[in-house]
């Protein structure tokens, strides 16, 4: 699982894009291998403009900004820490996210 999303990733990789979009680009893999993705991209594209759909709360809670999109409509958009630092629908999902991580 995920092979398609680790060629397209070493395609851009040698490449050297300026803006990499990725929708869902680590939907078909494990956490742990999610977690070395995430890494790869931090490092690898530090200099690049990153555009990610995501669902999954470690591969965007680091990004500059994030915008919540809920039944089709923009909800928020802020850095992430200033969306927790707040009653919002992003906070929320940072409170279940670390809820069901912790085995509650």
């Amino acid at each position: 699982m995920g092979q398609r999303q680790l060629m397209c990733l070493g395609r851009v990789m040698l490449k050297h894009s300026k803006i990499l979009f990725m929708d869902e680009a680590t939907a078909s893999v494990d956490s742990q291998t999610d977690a070395i993705i995430q890494k790869i991209i931090r490092e690898d594209f530090a200099d690049c403009t990153i555009i990610s759909i995501a669902h999954r709360i470690p591969t965007v809670i680091d990004c500059d900004k994030v915008l919540v999109i809920d039944a089709g409509l923009a909800k928020e958009f802020d850095k992430p820490s200033r969306l927790i630092e707040r009653p919002s629908l992003f906070g929320a999902l940072v409170q279940e996210y670390a809820n069901r991580s912790s085995g509650l």
